[in-house]
């Protein structure tokens, strides 16, 4: 049986390894293993020349985590902790997105790639939402995940098998104004919305968690399920 091809975007940061330190396209290992033990064969998309007309070529997409989108893109200034904002990355990652969502490629959102989707379909984002819930359980400390629960709806309680979740996050900001056309599908308790979906297409489903950094990966299975039936087997 063939793997299904799911491409996931990456960051292009200045990292150190073994003896080099450069400008590198990279990403977190975690990504493709659960992309390989799900089924699929993960191929990495770095944010370069025209990554959107590769989605003929994909049978899936994940948009992965990443730093903060550019706010002038949903008619908003920069407040101060806004950060990490790589115009080049948004460029590739919104025209995918376009690409995706009109072809009807199944598609996983984590994190940054929940922001994308809002803010692709007309939403905002509060930039900085521990000054909108009053705490930082969402991303209690540099490079340490936090562990919220949140309320699943039905259709997603049903590929986690549980209505309820503690996953790990990592993430300052959130949705405020909903996209048109997405239905939430997951909140927490401080009212925060954590999953969107898109109805009417075949998968398009994005989180505000990082399920990566969790063992079992269900969401991940779940793409590739249906990247499978985009491959017609």
């Amino acid at each position: 049986m063939s793997r299904p091809v799911i491409g996931i975007t990456c960051y292009v940061e200045p990292a150190k390894f073994t003896v080099w330190e450069m400008t590198t396209a990279l990403l977190p290992y975690m990504y493709v293993e659960h992309v390989t033990r799900a089924g699929g064969q993960a191929v990495i998309l770095p944010p370069a020349g025209e990554p959107s007309v590769l989605v003929e070529r994909l049978d899936g997409l994940i948009i992965a985590g990443g730093g903060d989108i550019d706010p002038a893109r949903y008619g908003a200034r920069p407040q101060e902790q806004t950060g990490y904002v790589r115009e080049f990355r948004d460029e590739a990652e919104f025209g995918l997105m376009e690409a995706a969502l009109g072809s009807g490629l199944p598609f996983l959102g984590i994190c940054r790639g929940l922001q994308v989707l809002n803010v692709a379909r007309g939403g905002t984002l509060h930039q900085h939402l521990p000054d909108v819930v009053g705490h930082t359980a969402h991303s209690p400390a540099p490079g340490t995940f936090g562990r919220v629960p949140v309320r699943l709806s039905p259709g997603l309680a049903k590929i986690y098998d549980s209505e309820d979740l503690t996953p790990a996050h990592y993430h300052h900001q959130a949705i405020d104004r909903l996209g048109d056309g997405l239905e939430v599908t997951a909140e927490s308790e401080d009212g925060t919305i954590e999953a969107v979906e898109l109805p009417g297409h075949p998968f398009a489903l994005a989180v505000q968690w990082h399920p990566e950094a969790d063992e079992d990966g269900p969401l991940f299975h779940a793409l590739v399920k249906h990247a499978r039936r985009t491959l017609g087997t």
